[in-house]
């Protein structure tokens, strides 16, 4: 392996990880050079479907039932205000190790330590300690809801006294600089500082597109014609075989779209990734300049999903497929890559970065990771002991639900708290139309998958049981899993 990499780590919002695959026509130029250069890891997962446990794993290299972080930790209905006292950040290892860090972006993982108190120079924080995301019952009391005049506007949903959601808009070309130009200007003007500095140096990048709502300039959007954006494979799912909540969260919100407006969502959404591809282009031509791109690691990754129409939905939450939890994960570094321009399929997850990082840094981490290191696999080689799963966990966001799931390359299972569980045979069915939990057929294959979810949960220290009869639901307890063999 090289000497130790400078770290240029771009983290994006909300980014499904299939704009980034080769067939995909989703335009991203930038990180497809990336991909030609360096590594493709084609399987990378989140550990949660929402902003604050995904980044905060990603961070520690832990899951959520290890550093505590579990939904929004910037309103009043958060489970955590951040990490666990003692749980240590990446960012510690390598300060202690020599490098020099800068943070620049969305932080989104405590309100009561910033970056700085990580070892990070910032630059430019946003979703930290103050900010707020929600309404208080004051501004409720001031708000008024407008009467409904005239046709809903393309991409607009109806939420009597919520206020109308708008999932989509196309924006003039010469809008004023938002976050994701301020932060992506101040990482150029960082980046000839940190090369000069003589040490190694890690700048976080953390962008806050492609986040809903999908409000894009003009030229982006026209680089895709509508008529030519096809409805997911799965759109048409009725449903009837799901959970109560996903049934309900299709009708009361996104059955008011029309096949026209949802092909326009997903238009917009492509277009956002073309977008923030087009800031990363900036981002690495500041790289090029400094010199040191061959001694550079870059990765471009996103802390969630959408579900960009699957199954008739949109965002993230409680449903549990595979949009909202795949995630981009590329990387490149010229000088310790063996073979670039691969693809790596092994089934990776948010949590295996951080080890990665501190195992490059030349570092080593305190607390035992839930993840791996991932530099076997930019030397070119493939850990026979490599794991043949991907867990979530989720205790949902501002309503709270009970859910946990397991998802090997054949089979999907999600063990939902609050309604019934959900089992998918993806070799046969990999946009998970068909549920086939109630066939007693796959009792076996529901028994063998509940194993592999308890025996990760114990493994990680996660709480989500209990023997009492009003919450033990799952259909096979912790004991199947781990208890002695008894006659």
């Amino acid at each position: 392996m090289a000497k130790r990499p400078n770290l240029l780590l771009f983290m994006t919002d909300h980014q499904r990880g299939d704009t980034v695959l080769p067939a995909h026509p989703c335009q991203t130029p930038n990180v497809d050079r990336l991909a030609r250069e360096g590594v493709s890891f084609t399987e990378a997962y989140c550990p949660a479907p929402h902003c604050c446990p995904s980044r905060a794993t990603f961070f520690t290299g832990l899951y959520p039932s290890r550093h505590g972080v579990w939904n929004n930790i910037c309103n009043a209905q958060a489970l955590s205000a951040g990490p666990r006292e003692g749980v240590r950040l990446f960012s510690q290892e390598l300060r202690a190790a020599g490098y020099r860090l800068a943070f620049d972006g969305k932080w989104h993982v405590s309100i009561e330590q910033r970056p700085a108190d990580y070892g990070w120079e910032e630059l430019i924080v946003t979703s930290a300690k103050g900010d707020h995301h929600g309404v208080d019952w004051e501004q409720w009391r001031r708000f008024r809801e407008p009467k409904e005049t005239g046709e809903r506007a393309p991409g607009q949903v109806r939420r009597p006294g919520w206020g109308d959601y708008r999932l989509y808009r196309t924006l003039p070309d010469d809008a004023p600089a938002g976050h994701d130009e301020r932060v992506v200007a101040r990482a150029v003007e960082a980046l000839p500082a940190l090369a000069q500095g003589g040490e190694p140096w890690c700048l976080y990048v953390g962008l806050v597109g492609p986040h809903d709502p999908y409000n894009v300039p003009r030229r982006y959007v026209e680089q895709y014609r509508l008529e030519e954006v096809p409805l997911p494979p799965s759109f048409a799912d009725d449903l009837a075989d799901k959970p109560r909540v996903v049934q309900r969260l299709r009708r009361q919100y996104w059955s008011q779209l029309s096949e026209r407006e949802v092909r326009d969502a997903i238009r917009h959404f492509w277009a956002y990734c073309t977008y923030l591809d087009a800031l990363f282009g900036e981002v690495l031509q500041a790289l090029d300049a400094t010199g040191q791109a061959e001694d550079t690691l870059v990765l471009y990754v996103a802390d969630h999903g959408d579900y960009l129409g699957d199954h008739g939905l949109f965002l993230k939450g409680i449903p549990c497929y595979r949009g909202a939890y795949h995630v981009p994960c590329v990387m490149r570094w010229p000088n310790g890559i063996a073979h670039p321009g691969r693809q790596v399929e092994a089934l990776v997850s948010l949590a295996d970065l951080a080890p990665t990082f501190v195992e490059l840094g030349g570092a080593t981490i305190p607390q035992r990771p839930t993840g791996r290191s991932l530099a076997p696999f930019l030397r070119g080689e493939q850990p026979a002991d490599w794991p043949d799963e991907i867990h979530t966990q989720c205790n949902g966001v501002e309503l709270y639900y009970t859910q946990r799931s397991v998802r090997t390359r054949e089979w999907h299972y999600v063990y939902n708290g609050f309604d019934d569980d959900e089992l998918y045979h993806l070799a046969e069915d990999p946009h998970e139309l068909r549920n086939l939990v109630g066939d007693p057929c796959y009792d076996g294959v529901k028994r063998e998958m509940v194993r592999r979810l308890w025996r990760f949960a114990c493994r990680e220290e996660d709480t989500a049981m209990n023997p009492y009869a009003t919450v033990a639901l799952c259909p096979w307890g912790p004991g199947d899993a781990l208890g002695e063999v008894t006659e």
